[in-house]
């Protein structure tokens, strides 16, 4: 599973109260990067921790007044990658054609900047995971700027994952 990405989960007979959580596998029962509670439904999404890595899904339920694993399965996450696509040159103030594919996150953003910009700097953008393409508004101020896809993900936080260079005339 890529990092960053969203995991589709099914669980059948789950117990009343039961959790999905993502933690370390050493993490103790009480301990977790993720968790959604399951309110009687038989599947929900999570998102992946935004690092490579090995983790664990749980399922968990109180038990005592405590967090207690009743299963577990081993997760991978392999390193987040994404690409982006645009015109190279844009019209000032003019809509353009952007494409952000990447892990898709609930967070994740695709944006275009100043090449300056900070990592959280937001407009204008749009976000991947409701639809991979777009159509941006270019700035009225010709110059340079970036378009970048931007992944914000447990663990990792915000994190720039590709970066497109775009003229604006």
């Amino acid at each position: 599973v890529m990092a960053g990405s969203m995991l589709s989960v099914m669980v059948s007979r789950a117990p009343d109260g039961a959790r999905l959580a993502v933690a370390r596998p050493t993490d103790p029962p009480h301990s977790a990067i993720v968790v959604v509670e399951l309110g009687g439904r038989s599947s929900a999404s999570l998102p992946v921790p935004g690092e490579a890595g090995d983790f664990e899904l749980r399922l968990t339920q109180d038990q005592g007044g405590a967090p207690a694993i009743l299963l577990r399965q081993p997760l991978a996450t392999t390193p987040a990658e994404a690409t982006l696509a645009a015109p190279d040159r844009v019209a000032r103030g003019r809509d353009f054609p952007a494409r952000g594919i990447g892990p898709n996150g609930i967070h994740d953003r695709v944006v275009l900047v100043e090449p300056d910009a900070p990592a959280e700097a937001l407009e204008p953008s749009f976000f991947p995971a409701e639809n991979v393409e777009a159509r941006l508004e270019a700035p009225d101020k010709p110059g340079r700027y970036e378009l970048r896809y931007l992944m914000n993900a447990p663990v990792s936080g915000l994190r720039i994952l590709a970066r497109r260079p775009v003229t604006v005339e």
